[in-house]
């Protein structure tokens, strides 16, 4: 009879427990789904480190990845480049065709295409470098989720603080985003993932 009891009485816990948690799993997937909706991009035309035009059609590769940053970053930008540079370097022959990582500055007063040309040469492997009028720059930023602010320092220079993810597209779409904080191996297994 008490077994009977604590199993009525476990069954019908178990049935509120769905009934609460369901309407929130729900809604948390539903959230996820309107965030990556939101990353949509927009057209643009800025320049590469060519002063050629570059335009949303250059992201329709298999996989695109996408990093905002800026050349004088002291520390986040060179490291996250240094990471996808690892990873192009780990993928085989055929994968390397597949993925393009281009890096967006945001800075565009002080980069232009010869200072990126020049900083992204430091790097192995090939990243195309992007840069443009800082309203079409921070038109496209927004359009992706990224957000920047500078910050002055007492001498009048100012470094960015800004969104550092690695934004990852599949022919255009966005697809995923990566944490720099990720560590090589994982930012490796997730790239992999999508070849």
């Amino acid at each position: 009879m008490k077994l009977k009891t604590s199993i009525t009485i476990l069954s019908g816990c178990l049935v509120i427990f769905i009934f609460i948690m369901l309407p929130i799993v729900l809604s948390i997937q539903g959230g996820k789904e309107d965030i990556v909706a939101s990353y949509a991009g927009s057209s643009f035309v800025l320049k590469d480190v060519n002063n050629n035009p570059i335009t949303e059609k250059s992201f329709q590769s298999p996989l695109t990845a996408i990093f905002f940053g800026f050349t004088n970053c002291p520390d986040i930008c060179p490291m996250t480049l240094t990471n996808l540079d690892r990873v192009i370097e780990k993928l085989d022959n055929d994968e390397n065709k597949k993925f393009k990582v281009y890096f967006v500055s945001i800075d565009p007063k002080r980069d232009s295409p010869e200072i990126i040309k020049n900083y992204l040469d430091s790097f192995e492997n090939k990243i195309y470098g992007i840069t443009g009028e800082p309203k079409k720059i921070f038109l496209l930023s927004k359009s992706w989720g990224v957000l920047s602010e500078k910050i002055f320092t007492e001498d009048g220079n100012y470094l960015i603080n800004h969104s550092s993810s690695i934004l990852l597209l599949e022919k255009g779409m966005y697809i995923d985003r990566i944490s720099h904080h990720e560590s090589l191996d994982n930012i490796f297994k997730i790239i992999k993932k999508y070849l």
